[in-house]
């Protein structure tokens, strides 16, 4: 299904759209690395055993390392990649989500308001995820996390059961990301896994949010 606006859909909307280029390539690389890691830790965290812990903590190292490149690349990024972007008033939201039936992309050079929220949400819990990682432990695999022998067994028992919860709030928000993904795709006309994976997205002219 194609992404790009028709005539008759800009007309309709008042107002033009022309095709940028919106995510760089470092932004792009982060996103797929992250999807990779997260995925596959999160099989891995659920068919846990001998054989695959230590790949299970592997991908979570890749994750922090990740995130630790994100949280620099938000002040150091381009301006689509910056946590400024991410951050919307309520009114901008109120106004994105009275237009979100339209059968017409967004149009935002960034993330919309409600992927904003998506997003900020998604780093949030892999910061809980990847910090409760390293303190876990499993004692039916005789594995540990590498800070877990500096804390008391009570801080090991809230870090393992953080960490069962915040997979299943992981699992909750990728479902949600990817029926977003199908919306915008069939509904909208929008293909954002495209531009994730080139880097060109369809943009107002007038920068409207």
């Amino acid at each position: 299904m194609s992404s790009v606006p028709t005539s008759s859909e800009t007309d309709e909307a008042g107002q033009g759209f022309v095709k940028a280029r919106v995510w760089d390539m470092p932004t792009r690389v982060f996103h797929w690395l992250l999807v990779l890691s997260v995925c596959a830790g999160w099989l891995i965290g659920e068919n846990l055993s001998f054989s695959n812990i230590q790949w299970h903590f592997y991908l979570g190292y890749l994750t922090i390392g990740l995130l630790v490149f994100r949280l620099f690349w938000g002040f150091a990024g381009p301006a689509s990649a910056r946590f400024s972007g991410l951050f919307h008033s309520p009114g901008d939201i109120v106004r994105y989500l009275r237009g979100i039936g339209k059968r017409q992309p967004s149009g935002i050079a960034g993330h919309n308001p409600v992927g904003a929220l998506s997003v900020l949400a998604m780093l949030c819990a892999l910061v809980v995820q990847v910090a409760t990682g390293l303190f876990a432990e499993s004692d039916d695999l005789f594995s540990s996390g590498p800070l877990a022998g500096y804390v008391d067994s009570g801080f090991v028992q809230t870090a393992n059961a953080v960490h069962e919860i915040t997979s299943k709030v992981l699992l909750a928000l990728i479902v949600a990301h990817l029926a977003a993904l199908l919306f915008y795709w069939i509904w909208k006309r929008e293909n954002l896994i495209g531009a994730m994976l080139t880097g060109m997205k369809w943009i107002r002219k007038d920068g409207a949010v």
